[in-house]
């Protein structure tokens, strides 16, 4: 994932370096079998394919092994172009009705989420050919389903040009980070407002991964290591899948560093951009991201990146070998996981009732860590005038950083005890929402006349001034509080007592980090719509104060305590007309609702 200055990283790049690319990757051999190979392959990946080079490749490996490999065409994108997943067993378990049956642990490996970030596609076939061949993986496929989509953001793959990746040393021309309607996948696993984001949601409902690996190279400083891994749950989610998660997490990394690598366990983005000496801080990202996502499934989510100022074979050859790891460990300890993941799903149900985090961060305790890096000078640039880092490619050196890496919760919520009620106002907006996660909830057939709720109320809502992804983020204060409301009929119910429950939480919790609150979808409901004039206020005010003296010392100890307040008429006339039955009382109401009792069913 970029950085938010990559290009100033340009003036950083020797020339001898970025000449020299062009022999490293011409060093490369090309395939055994050229019915098999990649445009990468054949040229020293220098290159990497068009979107047509998926649908035949993947045709070609399905005529050569059609035992082992089925085709699967799972969405078509916004310009019209078939999603493709391969799905990958040699247990003839080719629909997911049947991994069920199984008991297979199936893995989803999507590359291209990011479209410029070719690694994960021209990787994954590598890993396909050689697993397929007997040269990786030996019986892998005997005790798992592998489901590989080789670009997941298609129409981006085929916004194609040399500088769509300024900041990533190859190949010579890329796809574009965003879809085309300009989505960044990656920001949107939970609010899913994209065509391609509600596809693979519905492949993950179909398969139910136990893992899912997403592939992408990043960027930012120079330094020698060249793969990095984050996984969840490591420090969020279920305990025992915590304990899964690290074992998973380690164990690929050691075969990468065995296989010549110098993996990470932590994403290497500077605490203060551009600044080496600030170190690192691990985390949990928030649910929009693939592998903050994953943990609310109670499923594993592994992020990794290659380090996109390593030339292009090299990072190919660092994802393949990633890929073949994940296959050995999911084909080891896949079925144990599985029930591990299993039972997680019966510990979420039971979640009602109990504090649950919401958002998670990094504590000012630290260690002190060992990193690969380069000799560097920090100096004014004659270009921006910032405070730049320059690296030397010819003088490795050792650093010794503070890594933060003690995680605690941020933000927690106590999950209700029955669940939460979308009124029937809010269904249309909620429910497709719920259905592409697969949440489940049930419909109210009749009205629930004093309906004994709980409500949020936020009359100071913050509303972000730019948009993200379209939307305008909003940040809300304020606790549940009970009160008694009628509820109409179609209401829809959705109980915090399912294996889904963090997902739940995440979604309809306001001030969750990623929830549908924090998204704008219910911004509306805290938009102020009707208003008392002036003329009207005045009055109201003074037969407020002749008719309550408890109102009237109130309003005197206002003014003599709040001195913004007293020299603010809107905010004097306002101090009445909210305490005026003219007053909208569903102002600042969040419309979703928590319930301690079920509805009746009836």
């Amino acid at each position: 994932m970029p950085s938010r200055a990559p290009w100033l990283r340009l003036l950083s790049v020797p020339l001898a370096v970025m000449s020299a690319l062009a022999p490293a990757a011409a060093a490369t051999p090309p395939a055994a079998n050229p019915d098999l190979s990649t445009v990468a392959e054949r040229s020293g990946f220098q290159r990497t394919g068009r979107y047509a080079e998926v649908g035949e490749l993947a045709a070609a490996f399905q005529a050569r092994w059609p035992e082992r490999v089925a085709v699967r065409s799972f969405g078509t994108t916004p310009e019209g172009r078939p999603m493709h997943v391969l799905v990958v067993t040699a247990t003839g378990a080719f629909e997911p009705e049947e991994a069920r049956r199984r008991n297979l642990p199936v893995v989803l490996v999507q590359g291209g989420i990011h479209a410029g970030e070719s690694d994960g596609k021209d990787a994954g076939f590598l890993a396909l050919r050689d697993v397929l061949e007997g040269k990786a993986a030996p019986g892998a496929l005997d005790r798992l389903v592998w489901l590989f989509v080789p670009v997941f953001n298609v129409d981006g793959h085929e916004r194609f040009g040399r500088w769509n990746r300024p900041n990533q040393r190859g190949p010579e021309e890329m796809g574009w980070r965003t879809t085309a309607q300009n989505f960044n996948l990656n920001r949107d696993y939970v609010k899913a407002d994209s065509p391609e984001m509600r596809a693979m949601l519905r492949l993950v409902q179909e398969w139910d991964p136990l893992a899912t690996v997403d592939l992408h190279a990043t960027d930012g400083a120079q330094f020698e290591h060249d793969i990095s891994f984050q996984v969840e749950p490591l420090h969020a989610g279920d305990a025992a899948l915590r304990e899964v998660g690290r074992a998973w997490r380690d164990g690929v990394a050691a075969d990468l560093a065995e296989a010549g690598s110098l993996p990470l366990v932590f994403y290497p983005e500077f605490v203060v951009e551009d600044d080496p000496a600030s170190g690192f801080e691990d985390g949990v990202a928030p649910p929009r991201f693939s592998h903050g996502y994953f943990l609310l499934r109670n499923r594993l989510g592994m992020l990794v990146e290659t380090h996109s100022w390593k030339p292009y074979p090299e990072r190919v050859r660092a994802t393949r070998n990633a890929v073949v790891s994940v296959l050995e460990h999911l084909a080891r300890d896949g079925a144990k996981w599985r029930r591990t993941a299993s039972e997680a799903d019966a510990r979420a149900a039971r979640l009602p009732g109990r504090e649950e985090p919401l958002a998670w961060k990094a504590t000012d305790e630290a260690r002190t860590v060992e990193f690969r890096g380069y000799a560097y000078t920090r100096t004014p640039s004659e270009v921006s005038g910032a405070l730049m880092t320059r690296y030397d490619e010819t003088t490795p050196q050792v650093w010794r950083l503070p890594l933060r890496d003690h995680v605690v919760p941020a933000l927690s919520a106590t999950a209700p005890r029955a669940g939460y009620l979308v009124p029937p106002a809010w269904v249309d907006f909620v429910r497709p929402t719920l259905d592409a996660h697969g949440v489940s909830y049930r419909r109210l057939d009749q009205a629930w006349p004093a309906a004994p709720v709980q409500v949020f109320r936020s009359e100071s809502p913050d509303f972000a001034a730019r948009p993200v992804e379209g939307r305008q983020r909003l940040t809300v204060q304020g606790e549940w509080k009970p009160e008694s409301r009628d509820i109409g009929a179609g209401a829809l119910y959705v109980p915090a007592g399912q294996p889904l429950a963090r997902l739940v939480l995440a979604l309809l919790e306001p001030q969750a980090p990623d929830s549908l609150a924090a998204w704008g979808g219910f911004n509306n409901a805290f938009e102020r719509k009707e208003y008392m004039e002036p003329y009207v206020a005045e009055e109201v005010a003074r037969q407020m104060l002749d008719a309550d003296p408890a109102l009237r010392e109130e309003f005197r100890q206002r003014l003599a305590s709040d001195p913004g307040f007293a020299a603010d008429p809107d905010a004097r006339l306002d101090f009445f007309y909210r305490r005026h039955p003219a007053w909208d009382e569903r102002y600042g109401l969040y419309p979703v609702l928590r319930l301690d009792q079920p509805p009746p069913e009836r």
